[in-house]
Order: structure tokens, then C-alpha cells, then sequence
């Protein structure tokens, strides 16, 4: 019985630390050492749809913090009755549900899961890549493709973020938190490499 209680406690403990967020979210590389399966995720994220490692990574901290089941606030009407959320986003990526059944349609796995990492980061890089595809910008250009992620392909068309301060200065954050984790991750390089993981 004992035993039995062990293994369930050991199996919770490995299921929360898996589904966490990390504990250092502003450094790339103590990211990757804490989660060792999420530099691969996003490396075949990168493989599949060339988008940089580091501008997945940055476009998710400002999404969600690195929270697996992240979703906007839930209102509250008169204080004490809980009311519709703004939007359906939700996950690693907060994907809305409409442009998340897109995805599975035209580009990711039919069992793929918003609040699965590795599916999360496919699906930033396949974003990233039909907005390079539709509207020209960069794969390497975070600024531009988190405009384009946030607006969505028609609103950044449209030009809607002009009319947004706090969303140019938001952008402007997320290409520079995009530079720094490409500094960080080029520093580790070497003890990637000789942990047995392949760098980009």
C-alpha cells in the first residue's frame, strides 16, 4: 500500500513539474535546462516552419507566461456572479478556437492540445509562417509577426494596431525580449551541444 501510495505521489510531483511554468522565464537557457523536452519542441517547431527558436519563445512569455492552461480573466458581474470571458484563448499560445481549428486543418496534428507545449510551439511557428506567406514579414522579424499574431492577418492588414499604443509598445517589448533570449541562447550553445541536444 505504501508502495502504491508512492508511486501516485511521485507521478502527481513529475505531472506538475511538467505542466508548470519555468521558474526563470526571462533567461532562454535556464529555461530549456529546467524543461529539457521544450528546446526540442521548438527546434522541430523551427525545422517544420522556420521560425526562429527565439521568437517562438518570446511571442509565448508575452501570451501566457509559459502557463498551460492560461486564459484572459473571467469578469464578474455586481462582484459575484462570474460572466463570459472576453475571448476563447486559451494555452501556451492562446490560440482563440477558431484560428486553432484553422491550425488543425492546415497544419497540425488532428490530436494536437493548446495547453500541450510542443503543439503550442508548432503552432506559433505555423502562424508566424502563413504570416510571413500572406503578408511578407520575416520569419526573424518578431515585432512585425507578433502585430500580425495579436490583430490577426486581416486586422494587421488593416493597420489596426496604429490606432494602439499600448500594443506597438507591447510589440516593441516582445522583439526585444526575441533579441535577448537570442543572445542567451547562442551563449549556451556549447552546453547544449555537449548535453546531447542539436542547436539550430
Amino acid at each position: 500500500m505504501k508502495t502504491q501510495l508512492f508511486i501516485v505521489a511521485s507521478l502527481m510531483m513529475i505531472s506538475a513539474c511538467s505542466t508548470s511554468p519555468p521558474k526563470n522565464s526571462s533567461d532562454i537557457c535556464a529555461i530549456f535546462r529546467e524543461k529539457d523536452d521544450w528546446y526540442d519542441a521548438t527546434k522541430e517547431a523551427y525545422q517544420q516552419w522556420g521560425v526562429p527558436i527565439h521568437v517562438q519563445m518570446a511571442i509565448m512569455q508575452q501570451e501566457s507566461r509559459f502557463v498551460a492552461d492560461a486564459q484572459p480573466p473571467r469578469p464578474w458581474l455586481l462582484g459575484i456572479i462570474p460572466w463570459f470571458r472576453s475571448s476563447s484563448a486559451y494555452g501556451y499560445a492562446q490560440a482563440q478556437d477558431g484560428t486553432w481549428e484553422d491550425y488543425l486543418n492546415n497544419g497540425g496534428k488532428w490530436s494536437a492540445d493548446r495547453d500541450d507545449f510542443a503543439d503550442s510551439s508548432d503552432f506559433i511557428g505555423w502562424y508566424c509562417a502563413v504570416s510571413q506567406q500572406r503578408l511578407g514579414i520575416s520569419k526573424w522579424d518578431t515585432r512585425n509577426l507578433y502585430l500580425a499574431y495579436h490583430e490577426g492577418h486581416g486586422g494587421y492588414q488593416r493597420k489596426s494596431y496604429l490606432q494602439k499604443k499600448w500594443l506597438l509598445n507591447t510589440a516593441n517589448k516582445v522583439a526585444h525580449k526575441a533579441k535577448q533570449y537570442h543572445s542567451q541562447l547562442t551563449g549556451c550553445k556549447e552546453e547544449l551541444e555537449s548535453k546531447g541536444w542539436f542547436f539550430w
